[in-house]
C-alpha cells in the first residue's frame, strides 16, 4: 500500500469515526426527550431505567466524541506514538457513568418491589419504546460497521452500550405488557433489577477492553501468528523472535527481531528489513513496524520463534 493510499484510508476511517460519534450524541438527545414524555405519563420504573440509561448515553457519547477528535490528532514531538490511548481513557469514563446508572436503577427497582406504583399510559409507553428500538437499531448497525472498519475502541464501547439499550427497551415493553394487561405488578421492578445487572455486566466488558489498551496488552495469539507467517514469507528470512505488539487507538505497533544470514552486507540486511516491513504493513495497513536485524546463530534466536512455529 502506497503512502498516499494509506493516508486516504486513514482519512476515510477518521471521517467514519467522527460521523459515528456525532450520530451517537444526536440519537441520545432525541431518545431522552421521548423517554421523559413516556416516563412522566406512565410512572414505570423500568422505563425510568431506560431514561436514566439514555441520559448516561449523552455523557458517554460526549466522552466518545471528544476522545475520537483527540485520538485522530497526528503524532507530535511530545507524543511520538500518537494520541490513540485517549479512546481507552474515554471508555473508562463511560464505565464510571454506566456503573453509576446501574447502581441507581438497582436501588430504585428494589424500592419498587416493596412499594409498588401503578403504571399508567401503557400504550403510549409501548409505542415510544418501539420507536426507540428502531432508532437505536439503526445507530448500532452503523456503529458496528464503523468499529469493524476502523478498529476504534471508543466507537466499539459506545456501540456495546447501545446494544444493551436494545435489550433493555425490549424488556421495558415486556414489563409494560405484563403490568398493564396481565396485572403482574412485580414485573416492572423485577425487570428493572435485571436491566441494572445487565448494564453492570456491559460496563465490566468495556472496562476490560480499555484496561488492555492502557496496559499495552499483546494482540491475540492468532494475529501474532499471522505476523510471523507474513515475515517468514520472505525467502531470505531465517527466523523471527522477540515479537512485541500493542494497540493504541487506530494504530497497531509491531516490533520484532529479524534473523538473517550473518555473511550478508549491512546494505542488503537493510533492504530486506525494508521489504519485510512493507509486507507486514500491507497485511496490517494501520501498523507501525519496527525491525531489528540479527545474524543467524545467536542463542536468542530460539527464545520466541520455536514456540510459535510449533503452533503454526
Amino acid at each position: 500500500m502506497t503512502d498516499d493510499a494509506k493516508e486516504e484510508r486513514r482519512q476515510r476511517h477518521a471521517q467514519l469515526m467522527r460521523w459515528a460519534s456525532r450520530a451517537s450524541v444526536v440519537v441520545a438527545l432525541g431518545l431522552i426527550g421521548l423517554k421523559i414524555w413516556a416516563w412522566l405519563s406512565s410512572g414505570s420504573v423500568s422505563l425510568l431505567g431506560s431514561l436514566i440509561d439514555s441520559s448516561m448515553d449523552v455523557l458517554a457519547s460526549l466522552f466518545t466524541l471528544m476522545a475520537v477528535n483527540r485520538s485522530l490528532t497526528p503524532a507530535d514531538k511530545n507524543h511520538r506514538f500518537g494520541h490513540g490511548k485517549i479512546e481507552a481513557i474515554a471508555s473508562l469514563l463511560q464505565v464510571v457513568v454506566i456503573g453509576l446508572s446501574a447502581i441507581y436503577l438497582l436501588s430504585e427497582s428494589v424500592m419498587r418491589l416493596f412499594n409498588p406504583v401503578e403504571v399508567q399510559a401503557i400504550e403510549l409507553g409501548i409505542w415510544i419504546m418501539l420507536l426507540t428500538i428502531g432508532v437505536t437499531l439503526c445507530l448500532v448497525l452503523f456503529q458496528r460497521y464503523v468499529a469493524k472498519e476502523t478498529g476504534s475502541l471508543a466507537i466499539e464501547a459506545d456501540s456495546l452500550h447501545y446494544k444493551s439499550d436494545l435489550l433493555m427497551n425490549a424488556g421495558v415493553i415486556v414489563a409494560l405488557l405484563l403490568t398493564g394487561y396481565l396485572g403482574w405488578g412485580l414485573a416492572d421492578p423485577v425487570l428493572g433489577i435485571f436491566i441494572a445487572l445487565y448494564i453492570a455486566y456491559g460496563a465490566w466488558e468495556i472496562f476490560q477492553s480499555s484496561l488492555d489498551m492502557l496496559m499495552d496488552r499483546e494482540l491475540d495469539t492468532e494475529t501474532r501468528l499471522d505476523i510471523v507467517r507474513e515475515v517468514m514469507k520472505h525467502p531470505e528470512c531465517r527466523g523471527v523472535h522477540d515479537l512485541r505488539t500493542r494497540q493504541s487507538g487506530l494504530n497497531t505497533f509491531i516490533q520484532f527481531h529479524l534473523v538473517l544470514d550473518p555473511d550478508m552486507t549491512l546494505a542488503r540486511a537493510h533492504d530486506i528489513s525494508d521489504e519485510v516491513e512493507a509486507m507486514v504493513m500491507k497485511a496490517f495497513p494501520d501498523s507501525d513496524v519496527l525491525i531489528h536485524s540479527d545474524p543467524e546463530g545467536l542463542e536468542e534466536d530460539h527464545l520466541f520463534a520455536e514456540p510459535l512455529e510449533k503452533k503454526i
